[in-house]
């Protein structure tokens, strides 16, 4: 059986003691992500930010646990307004620009806290086991 491994990356965090995401053998799931930004851990006040900020942290996370986003093969977003879809489309494009070749995704609209305007999780199978 492989061992579990907590997965942190710089400028996010969780308040609470759990980490950004958790890997064991060639599956990764995260905690929510958040629209913070990496270099001063703050909310970003615009949709846009947040979802440029969630995206960057999708990516370092999956770089964090040796993997891509091509190992991305379900998001689950959370909204504010889930009618703002075109700034969270803007994003999802630019990392997933190839429609043959894109994980699932569901968005729903949620009651979020303290300014956050969208949150996601990921769920990741890497192609090898984690070493």
């Amino acid at each position: 059986m492989a061992k579990r491994s907590s997965i942190e990356i710089a400028g996010f965090a969780h308040t609470n003691p759990i980490p950004a995401a958790s890997r064991v053998g060639n599956m990764l799931m995260t905690g929510i992500i958040t629209g913070t930004d990496p270099t001063t851990g703050k909310l970003a006040t615009t949709l846009e930010a947040q979802c440029a900020h969630v995206f960057h942290h999708v990516r370092a996370i999956m770089q964090a646990a040796g993997g891509s986003t091509d190992d991305i093969i379900k998001m689950s977003v959370w909204m504010a307004d889930r009618s703002n879809r075109d700034a969270l489309n803007v994003e999802w494009m630019k990392m997933f620009p190839d429609p043959h070749s894109r994980p699932a995704r569901h968005t729903s609209q949620a009651a979020l806290e303290g300014g956050q305007l969208i949150v996601c999780d990921i769920t990741a199978v890497f192609s090898e086991p984690s070493p």
